[in-house]
């Protein structure tokens, strides 16, 4: 499985927070209905460690609270984190992953640790 680091434009760097991580992994997108759990399944894309971009074939807005549950390139232990959708175009998302709790906060640390293994891209 290819990992590949999206090097930021001249310009753009000091618009992102973290480099993000090109990738291609399975997911699964937990969507917390009235009166049901809808699990769906999809494709990472991209990775920080503040979110995720990923395809999934289910509405979701803006706003909504979804939990996304992937393992991560060169580490083997699935995770599993609690996002909220910041953009939207058709079926591809970008989320934002929540720290409400210490479980959030040590699977971000988790993701972390494996961009950290993969190496940083180099500063504009």
């Amino acid at each position: 499985m290819a990992t590949e680091v999206i090097l930021p434009q001249p310009g753009y760097a000091k618009m992102r927070r973290w480099p993000r991580y090109r990738i291609n992994v399975p997911v699964r997108v937990v969507v917390q209905r009235p009166d049901k759990t809808v699990i769906v399944s999809g494709r990472g894309m991209e990775l920080n460690e503040g979110g995720m971009a990923f395809f999934a074939g289910v509405e979701l807005k803006v706003g909504q609270r979804v939990e996304i549950e992937f393992t991560p390139p060169y580490d083997g232990q699935p995770v599993r984190v609690r996002g909220v959708i910041r953009d939207r175009n058709a079926y591809n998302y970008g989320s934002e992953f929540l720290l409400l709790n210490g479980e959030d906060k040590l699977q971000v640390s988790q993701i972390r640790q494996v961009l950290q293994a993969m190496g940083s891209p180099a500063d504009d």
